[in-house]
């Protein structure tokens, strides 16, 4: 790999030797890759290798996924390399809580937030760039949430909108890459000295008004995937002396570095904080603090509200009528959380959702489905979210027919079954529905996601 030359400089003069040797050589070696299985799934999936579990993570594996088979369509798995799955174990949310993960694109560390919440409380994922925040909201529906919410916002309207509403803040700063040049060299010739004194400065911006959506007493996770000093050591202190935060311990595993004080002006703790370097750790570069808002818990008191956006409406009679009947003829488990309405869409959303009004929405919820003439038809987000005892008619089908099913075509089955929706089952793990027709399975897979092996 060709670093630059001023990269270089830089690491030989902040690491002793032979360190700096090492670092420096580190980039030569090959990336390794991971991927983490998905707790809120019934089973456990049994495509990939789970011979190489990951010490740090509770869901993590090393190894290599295709995003073509069923256990990755269906959410059971998702594919993140092994140093960015520290971050989500370090915030550890608690079941009930409600958490925001602010520049959450693609979907990785929401993902991960999700798994410890298990579909309790309330987590907000918000994207700024649009684009990213599309694919944010396909991963957090492939992964069956039933209590996120994704939103496409700047953090100023955020903070104006939700002040100390949330009890853990997840910044996982847009930075300047350096731990991601292994894995995408391209990420070298965007470099410059100035490059990471400009990421910090971005980084300030950002978390000047992220802090005012955490209660007092809550806990922010600062997380960045580079090295430099400007952007890990220095925000952190930063944020000690501007706002009086806590440097909270983290737990290090073998192999993994303490926060370095030198790298830093003043006198905070920052060994508390947990550097990975890829000489050291077997992963890219990250680095992670963990940090308390000075203040109570007890000096925030907090309702849920009533009305979340002019746009989205309680359901009106007849629409009421048709959900209630699809709902008594098809699931087994009632749907939790309380019923919207966004023009003929219908949505779950957690009870905790704040009024959202001013905020742009990209996912409300979990999407149950839409409201046509007379009747309701089921998404293909609420089979993902089903666990196959859920549903009252569930068909298993093979592995040739799931080829059918994601390549768009329909197939045979026993001409018996009646008509009716069917969630679909393969490898234990439900993939979508399908309308059973006179022995026909008609194809519900979106166009969208449609692929051929």
């Amino acid at each position: 790999m060709q670093l630059p030359a001023d990269f270089i400089l830089k690491y030989q003069q902040l690491f002793k030797e032979p360190e700096a040797s090492q670092f420096l050589a580190s980039f030569e070696t090959e990336p390794l890759h991971g991927f983490r299985i998905n707790p809120l799934k019934q089973a456990t999936p049994v495509q990939e290798d789970l011979s190489n579990p990951i010490a740090y993570s509770d869901w993590g594996y090393y190894g290599r996924v295709s995003g073509k088979t069923s256990d990755h369509q269906s959410g059971a798995v998702y594919s993140q390399e092994p140093s960015a799955m520290y971050v989500g174990e370090v915030a550890s949310p608690q079941p009930g809580e409600k958490v925001l993960d602010l520049c959450a694109a693609p979907g990785g560390k929401t993902t991960h937030l999700g798994s410890f919440l298990n579909n309790t409380g309330f987590l907000l994922a918000n994207e700024i760039d649009a684009s990213r925040s599309q694919v944010l909201t396909e991963n957090v529906e492939r992964f069956g949430m039933t209590n996120t919410i994704v939103t496409n916002t700047d953090t100023p309207t955020l903070a104006k909108h939700l002040p100390e509403f949330f009890d853990r803040l997840l910044v996982d700063a847009p930075c300047s890459g350096e731990g991601m040049f292994r894995k995408d060299p391209n990420a070298t010739t965007y470099w410059s000295l100035d490059y990471p004194k400009e990421c910090a400065m971005r980084q300030k911006e950002i978390l000047t008004d992220a802090v005012k959506v955490l209660r007092p007493g809550g806990e922010l996770i600062y997380s960045t995937c580079t090295f430099a000093p400007e952007e890990d050591e220095q925000i952190v202190a930063w944020l000690v002396k501007e706002y009086g935060f806590e440097i909270l311990p983290v737990k290090k595993y073998p192999q993994m570095s303490s926060g370095k004080p030198e790298w830093a002006d003043g006198n905070p703790d920052l060994t508390n904080c947990v550097r990975l370097f890829p000489h050291l750790f077997p992963g890219e570069g990250h680095f992670i603090a963990k940090l308390r808002k000075p203040g109570s818990d007890s000096q925030v008191n907090q309702k849920p509200a009533k009305n979340i956006n002019p746009a989205v409406k309680e359901l009106n009679k007849e629409q009421a009528q048709l959900w209630q009947q699809f709902a008594k003829t098809h699931l087994n488990t009632p749907v939790t959380g309380k019923l919207v309405v966004f023009k003929d869409q219908l949505y779950s959303i957690p009870e905790q959702t704040p009024n959202l009004t001013g905020i742009k929405i990209s996912r409300l919820g979990l999407w149950l489905g839409t409201f046509k003439k007379n009747r309701f038809e089921p998404s293909y987000t609420l089979a993902l979210a089903l666990h196959p005892t859920d549903w009252q008619k569930v068909l298993t089908i093979t592995a040739d027919e799931w080829q059918k099913y994601v390549a768009g075509e329909t197939f045979m089955c026993d001409a018996s079954l009646a008509k009716d929706w069917y969630l679909l089952v393969h490898d234990q793990q439900p993939i979508g529905f399908g309308k059973v027709v006179n022995g026909t399975v008609k194809n519900f897979f979106p166009k969208r996601f449609r692929f051929n092996l």
